[in-house]
C-alpha cells in the first residue's frame, strides 16, 4: 500500500445537518474530492483520461463513521491505492481531524471503464503507471 495522499478540508457551515454535524453524503465529496486531488498531483487530469477513452468508476463503497465533524473543524483526507491482480483496485481513505482523531473511513473498489465499450478495462496498475508524472503517489 501505499503512503497516503493528503489533502486539507474545513468543514463548512452549509455541509452540516439539522444535528450540526457534517451531513453524510459530504463525506463522499471530500473522499471524491481527494481522489481528484490525488489524480491532478500525479498528472492525470480528467481531460486527458477521457481523451484516452477512458474514466474512473466506483464500483462499491463503504463508510464507517467514527466521530462527528461540526463546521469550523479542520480536517485531513487521506487517499491510498491498493492494487491487485484483474480488473479492480481499492482506494483507502481517511478523514482525520486536526487533533488526529479519525472522523471516517473510506474504502472504495474502483476501475478504469472503457468510455466506448462501457467496460471495465485489464489491469489499471498499468494504466495508471503509464498516465501519471508521479506513479508514486499511487504506490507504483
Amino acid at each position: 500500500m501505499s503512503k497516503p495522499y493528503s489533502v486539507p478540508v474545513t468543514v463548512r457551515g452549509y455541509e452540516t445537518d439539522a444535528q450540526g454535524h457534517l451531513n453524510q453524503a459530504v463525506y463522499l465529496n471530500y473522499a471524491e474530492h481527494a481522489r481528484w486531488s490525488l489524480l491532478q498531483a500525479a498528472g492525470i487530469r480528467q481531460a486527458d483520461l477521457q481523451a484516452k477513452g477512458m474514466g474512473p468508476v466506483a464500483l462499491e463503497t463503504t463508510i464507517r463513521y467514527r466521530r462527528e465533524l461540526l463546521a469550523g473543524d479542520e480536517v485531513e483526507v487521506t487517499c491510498a491505492f491498493e492494487w491487485g491482480v484483474g480488473k479492480t483496485f481499492r482506494i483507502r481513505q481517511s478523514i482525520v481531524k486536526a487533533d488526529g482523531t479519525v472522523a471516517a473511513e473510506v474504502e472504495a473498489l474502483g476501475g478504469l471503464l472503457d468510455l466506448k465499450a462501457r467496460t471495465l478495462l485489464p489491469e489499471p496498475r498499468e494504466r495508471f503507471k503509464e498516465l501519471a508524472a508521479e506513479p508514486a503517489l499511487f504506490g507504483l
